[in-house]
């Protein structure tokens, strides 16, 4: 049986799991806690992938300390050799005599067999606590076990009355400069910048993570471009900087001679170019689903969607969005201005996509609105929990 204690101690861990955030991908983040004779004793939380456990972290700080307490973990203990040893066996070892975790681990080595392991050496488990907020901050993770396709996030600047562009093209810059700074630090907790080639050769970006505070960046994501017949200019600076930080390009599979020279062009200069089955026998661009599955075979947990309108317009219409990040500038531009997202309109505003508002704050000036598609699906939070 929880009490109010325990749920005080599994907010703490809930708080430690954030620290990981960018750095742990694509393992979940999670946050544990040691607390024995009214104190805490020993907390940690998954530092990076590849590395110890929350639990062994906590578990270590400890020391003796931990023979007979309780462990509050955001996550069921793992059970199976992966990157690590098992966490089952760092539990046993120290003598705990309670777990509380938040959730079971959907991962299906682990699924429920770290807390029968646990039970069947006496100790005493609770699991549930908090588990709405625990599957929440790990929403990425869930999706990809449960789905197999990465959590998508898509991004872009706008004025008031929703123009993304002048009717030339120019678009910098809609945003403001603390705008900027906030995609920059969302840029280095991803795994895959996505976007379009009328983007790629528009505005020639890099897409790279530039945040405003030296030596904050955890890493630079994989930089995609949609792109079907490869047409990316050898001179684009994402081809130029391909060998420092890595460009993967996704074409069509039914390349024409001029393309699949163009593709090797690309492949001398250090661009990963993966062709993907098309759309629909009517439309031969690479199918974004088909990327993200990909995307998953690569171990991406996280994805960005930066644009353009059409790149936009194939992840909604493709049901792949899960999460929106929009910054609203206050600025008009009349007349035919470029909006967010192309393609076919709904039937009817009823049949419109429907988004559930997160949070809404000032960026310099900015209104910057964070979404999230409503769907049900077992990584939506409480929801869809078992």
């Amino acid at each position: 049986m929880v009490s109010g204690n325990d749920e005080f101690f599994m907010q703490r861990a809930l708080q430690l799991a954030v620290q990981g955030q960018g750095l742990v991908e694509p393992n979940p983040m999670v946050g544990a806690i040691v607390w024995k004779d009214g104190q805490v004793v020993g907390e940690g939380f998954h530092e990076q992938f590849g590395g110890p456990h929350a639990e062994v972290h906590a578990l270590a700080a400890a020391g003796p300390r931990a023979h007979g307490a309780t462990l509050y973990v955001t996550l069921e203990p793992c059970c199976h050799h992966g990157k690590t040893p098992p966490c089952t066996d760092a539990i046993l070892a120290a003598g705990v005599k309670r777990v509380v975790c938040a959730m079971v681990d959907p991962f299906p080595q682990v699924h429920g067999g770290g807390i029968k392991l646990l039970q069947a050496h006496g100790v005493a488990v609770d699991v549930g606590l908090l588990e709405a907020e625990a599957r929440d901050l790990n929403r990425a993770f869930l999706k990809r076990v449960t789905t197999g396709k990465p959590y998508v996030i898509a991004k872009w600047a706008q004025t008031l009355d929703g123009a993304v562009a002048m009717d030339n093209g120019e678009s910098r810059w809609i945003s403001s400069p603390e705008s900027r700074a906030v995609v920059h630090t969302l840029r280095s907790r991803v795994d895959a910048i996505i976007v379009g080639l009328g983007t790629a050769r528009h505005d020639d970006p890099l897409l790279t993570a530039r945040p405003s505070v030296p030596d904050t960046c955890r890493r630079q994501a994989l930089r995609v471009v949609l792109d079907s017949q490869c047409k990316l200019p050898p001179q684009a600076q994402l081809v130029t900087t391909a060998a420092q930080t890595p460009v993967l390009v996704a074409c069509s599979t039914r390349l024409t001679a001029a393309a699949q020279r163009r593709r090797g062009v690309l492949e001398s200069h250090g661009v990963t170019v993966v062709p993907l089955r098309a759309t629909s026998r009517t439309d031969a661009h690479p199918s974004v689903r088909a990327l993200l599955e990909h995307l998953h075979s690569l171990g991406q947990a996280n994805v960005l969607v930066e644009g353009g309108p059409h790149v936009m317009g194939a992840f909604i219409a493709g049901q792949e969005i899960d999460e929106v990040h929009i910054f609203m500038a206050p600025k008009l531009i009349p007349g035919s201005a470029l909006r967010p997202v192309f393609g076919r309109p709904p039937r009817s505003l009823v049949a419109a996509p429907n988004l559930l508002i997160e949070s809404v704050t000032d960026s310099g000036g900015d209104v910057y609105v964070v979404a999230r598609w409503k769907r049900r699906g077992p990584f939506d939070g409480a929801e869809g929990a078992a």
